[in-house]
């Protein structure tokens, strides 16, 4: 790897001006606008069926600052923080919250639940390097030892001793929820089930630009090599259309493609296979290129009215060859590689928790760190752990819940579109360093 990064430099460049920046996202795929389609569809596809919503009223958020605060010292974990400038969280202004004591629902279950979640990201909290630049490791260290030992019966009591309620920038939150889907499939291709999941190709590699230019610190980039080139790795259209065909990539196949571009959505999920067993899938990297969410473009051309997983997976099934089309909008592709023990696993190398995971932005929420959400939906309210992230969940107040598996899950999840307020929980204490630190720094010279 170090003579190939050596290799690369003269032509970087020009590659970057060429290549899609790689996201983690939930991405997909099924046949290309040119091949044929299966030779068998199931004959009696899942019934989609929609979740009532059940509205609520969502707290106000609060006044955000009127300015952006100094540049603050960006933590790293276990470490002495170092003055290299504000991160985007401190950048978008932070305002200290009301006494989590007039916040916390009592006798929640989600809130037993997300100590459960917090207990398990503990280990990981406590050494990683805080993206946002709020935290250090060292600052988790009395919720976690905390968190060891606390009755989950009394979870609401955990969270108002040991953290703060902060909000970054202004706090309107927008949340939408995925879960973990279970399609049809198989192990070996046979009529019926012949959509092939692709493990991660060999040739597929993956740029750090910020070993070339620090101002590129922190951006990556997918493709292949061609002789001396980087150039872009095959898109959806091309691989569906079976480029990877030969190489020995099938790591199973799905019986209906329109399950299996939901399930790639998702990033992870569950084959049934023809003897009863089950086996899992998860995200193994992705082609590099852009994703472009089908929902918007179906909209946006009238095809569809709401956009929910459902309005789209009906249209799909009832104009496949129009919707083989759409899908191949997408050029993201995503691979795959078989799963076993506890899972989906989330972006902290972490199994994460039903109804108590949510996606968000490393850069503004510490991954491990608690969430307060109120929406105009009662179903996600309450408090949640960041402990995964997602190609399209970006922004300071952007969050994708976990619901699950199953069939209260799938509709939950693919329905879920909720706005109102949200409040990062931190260790207490977290606001007045930053705020202490912000006035240390001496200002700009001119």
């Amino acid at each position: 790897m170090q003579n190939f990064r050596q290799s690369l430099a003269p032509w970087l460049l020009t590659a970057i001006g060429v290549l899609a920046l790689a996201g983690c996202g939930r991405v997909i795929p099924p046949n290309s606008a040119g091949a044929p389609a299966p030779s068998k569809r199931p004959t009696q596809p899942p019934r989609e069926s929609a979740v009532r919503p059940q509205p609520a009223t969502p707290r106000p958020p609060l006044p955000a600052p009127s300015s952006s605060p100094a540049p603050l010292p960006s933590p790293t974990s276990g470490a002495t923080p170092t003055p290299t400038g504000p991160g985007p969280a401190v950048a978008a202004g932070l305002t200290l919250g009301p006494d989590l004591d007039t916040l916390l629902p009592n006798g929640d279950e989600r809130t037993a639940r997300a100590l459960r979640a917090f207990r398990l990201s503990c280990p990981s909290l406590v050494r990683r390097r805080d993206q946002s630049g709020l935290t250090s490791g060292s600052d988790w260290q009395a919720a976690c030892a905390a968190a060891a030992s606390w009755s989950e019966a009394n979870a609401r009591e955990f969270f108002r001793r040991n953290f703060e309620a902060v909000q970054v920038g202004d706090g309107k939150a927008f949340a939408t929820g995925y879960y973990e889907p279970e399609i049809a499939g198989c192990r070996a291709k046979a009529p019926g089930c012949e959509t092939p999941l692709y493990k991660r190709p060999a040739d597929l590699i993956e740029v750090d630009l910020g070993l070339f230019s620090e101002s590129l610190k922190g951006r990556r980039i997918r493709g292949k090599v061609q002789g001396s080139n980087l150039v872009q790795y095959d898109d959806r259209a091309a691989i569906t259309a079976g480029s990877l065909d030969g190489k020995g990539l099938e790591l199973a196949y799905a019986n209906d493609p329109v399950e299996l571009f939901f399930l790639e959505v998702q990033g992870s999920g569950r084959l049934r296979l023809p003897d009863g067993g089950v086996m899992r899938v998860g995200y193994d990297g992705q082609n590099g290129r852009d994703y472009t969410g089908i929902g918007r473009v179906m909209r946006d051309r009238g095809l569809i009215q709401i956009g929910s997983m459902q309005d789209i997976m009906s249209y799909l099934r009832t104009h496949a060859a129009e919707g083989v089309a759409i899908m191949n909008e997408n050029k993201s592709y995503v691979f795959f590689r078989e799963l076993t023990g506890a899972g989906p696993i989330g972006a902290m190398g972490l199994a994460v928790t039903e109804e108590a995971t949510v996606a968000a932005d490393p850069t503004f929420v510490p991954l491990g760190a608690p969430v307060l959400l109120s929406l105009d939906r009662a179903e996600p309210n309450g408090v949640w752990v960041a402990q995964d992230t997602g190609g399209a969940i970006k922004g300071s107040n952007r969050f994708d819940t976990f619901w699950g598996a199953g069939e209260r899950a799938r509709p939950l999840a693919g329905g879920m579109s909720a706005r109102g307020s949200a409040l990062l929980l931190l260790p207490i204490g977290t606001y007045a360093r930053l705020t202490a630190q912000q006035n240390a720094v001496p200002p700009p010279l001119p």
